[in-house]
This record gives C-alpha cells, structure tokens and sequence, in this order.
C-alpha cells in the first residue's frame, strides 16, 4: 500500500470526486459496493437479452443509465465549481 495525497472536490459518500496526483483531470472514485450495483445492473440487461426480453433490458439499462448520468452529473458540477475544461 502506498500513501498519496489528493485533492477532494465533492465527497458523496458513495461516489467523490478526486483529484489523483500525476493526472490532469479529477476522476470519481466509486465506492465497492455501488460499483458491485452498476455490475448487477449490466448483468440484468445481459441476461434479459439472452432471454430475449427486450422490456426487461430496457428497464434495466434506464436504470443503469439514471445511475451513470447522476455520477457524470456530480462530476462534471465538480469540474465546473473548479472551473476545470470537461476532458471530453
């Protein structure tokens, strides 16, 4: 293990913003469990479309979705309150 230290931008718990050393743009740091969740969300989608249940996987990558644009949401509020250019 080694120390470091970064810059904290938005602490969310589940999901802050960071500012690792050595890189130029913040990134998200995601919690364990929230990122086993996103998992569980992509392998419901998987297996509603190896079953052939288009409604099922539509209702899981909205869901997927919702929890991915609320990440890119905190993250690029972050950016903007440290008036930092999206990297993207």
């Amino acid at each position: 293990m080694k120390r470091i230290e970064a810059e904290l931008f938005i602490d969310g718990g589940n999901d802050a913003v960071v500012h690792m050393p050595g890189r130029q743009f913040p990134g998200v740091l995601v919690q364990g469990d929230s990122l086993h969740v996103l998992r569980s969300h992509v392998a419901e989608v998987v297996q509603a479309c190896e079953r052939g249940d288009l409604n099922e996987a539509r209702d899981s990558v909205g869901l997927l979705l919702a929890n991915v644009d609320a990440l890119l949401a905190r993250y690029e509020a972050a950016l903007g309150e440290h008036e930092i250019p999206r990297p993207y």
